[in-house]
């Protein structure tokens, strides 16, 4: 291959461009991103930066010293791709026709309907969108934070942290409990009652304001005033632009184990990406930032035609909740049951497997980092290699 250029330039895009350089491709390499920021790490945005603790300079991926020899077109959005001829449309009207092709587009945040036109109404999913909501909170008293997974979490914890008080509103009976069960879910989100976070199950009618968000309306007909409403119920892959392209698209891009998309020259990486998973028996999308990272480095040997240094690991992913380390790794969503083996959940530290059966599946610590690592090592031994 002469001519690479990556699609997406996050996490999965920012990584794949690293990862072909140190398997020792030396052709031409372009980075397309839509956003008017270079490569940026997102995971802070919900936290440390939002909290004001560190800058934009600290989010940066690709360190300026960093000799990647990489084309970066920031600011331009591929709008068109014929996938049998790798030729690519951006849409300053350039025409791309590279050897290799890595699509990293990512996800957009979903919103709700309803909240077109109310200013005060954000989704945290950019560095523009953190920035926007960084500038709100500050001068908010009251923020109502609808979704209950991990960026509604993080936030609603940023927030209250900010001095502001705080309405979670999920749908689950407890905050994280897609995620990690309902019982696991209760003890991580007490975490939140422990710090004046009131947590609503209910559902979200609408919004009442005019111009401006002033409250939440639910279901059952309450009202939850708001200076600030974030909504965090999850995202859509950014696969629109892809379709007619000859790829086939289903809730993302569809690999096989290797990020390869059944095209030859084109593969596919991080939240965009629905890559074969050995275990469940069908593609799986990962929106989690090792799984981006870890596919990138697979995905570029893939599309070199090298093997992979090493295969996937388990699944891993963390959270800050105030001053809480929160880590889960492996498939919790395959147990039968969860056991608390260190710790206790009232101390808001402890170590839980999950188990199907006999066998290990999933664990999750609170604070209790040491024993985590040592599970976490036994689970990437019990993790399926890539598939060829």
């Amino acid at each position: 291959m002469n001519e690479i250029v990556v699609i997406g330039a996050s996490l999965a895009g920012a990584t794949a461009a690293r990862a072909l350089r140190d398997a020792g491709y030396a052709g031409g390499l372009t980075v397309v991103g839509d956003e008017r920021h270079a490569p940026y790490d997102r995971p802070p945005l919900s936290k440390s930066f939002l909290l004001g603790d560190i800058d934009e300079a600290d989010l940066a991926l690709v360190d300026a010293d960093e000799e990647l020899d990489v084309a970066w077109r920031i600011g331009a959005r591929a709008v068109a791709l014929e996938a049998t001829t790798r030729t690519l449309v951006l849409d300053d009207g350039a025409h791309l026709r590279p050897d290799g092709i890595v699509l990293a587009t990512g996800a957009s945040a979903l919103r709700l309907p309803g909240s077109e036109g109310l200013e005060g109404i954000h989704v945290l999913r950019t560095l523009d969108d953190a920035l926007a909501l960084r500038s709100a909170l500050a001068a908010a008293r009251r923020a109502v934070v609808i979704g209950s997974g991990f960026i509604g979490c993080e936030v609603a914890a940023t927030a209250r942290r900010l001095g502001i008080e705080v309405t979670l509103v999920g749908l689950e009976e407890t905050p994280l409990a897609v995620a990690l069960g309902t019982e696991m879910g209760a003890a991580v989100g007490a975490l939140h009652g422990d710090n004046d976070v009131v947590f609503e199950q209910a559902m979200v009618a609408g919004f009442e304001g005019e111009g401006r968000v002033r409250a939440v309306v639910l279901a059952d007909g309450r009202r939850l005033e708001a200076d600030v409403v974030v909504v965090g119920i999850g995202v859509r892959p950014a696969v629109g632009w892809l379709e007619g392209s000859g790829l086939t698209i289903d809730d993302g891009v569809v690999c096989d184990g290797r990020g390869a998309t059944g095209t030859s020259g084109i593969v596919a990486v991080g939240d965009c990406a629905r890559w074969h998973d050995e275990r469940r028996g069908h593609p799986h999308r990962h929106e989690h930032w090792t799984s981006a990272a870890e596919h990138a480095a697979v995905a570029a040997a893939t599309l070199l035609g090298a093997e992979p240094a090493r295969g996937l690991r388990a699944p891993y992913f963390w959270s800050d909740l105030f001053d809480t380390r929160l880590q889960v790794a492996g498939w919790p969503d395959e147990a039968d049951r969860v056991t608390i083996e260190e710790g206790s959940p009232e101390e808001r530290s402890f170590l839980a497997l999950y188990r199907r059966g006999e066998d290990v599946v999933g664990v999750l610590a609170l604070d209790h980092g040491r024993s985590f690592t040592r599970w976490r090592r036994t689970l990437d031994r019990a993790a399926v290699p890539a598939a060829a």
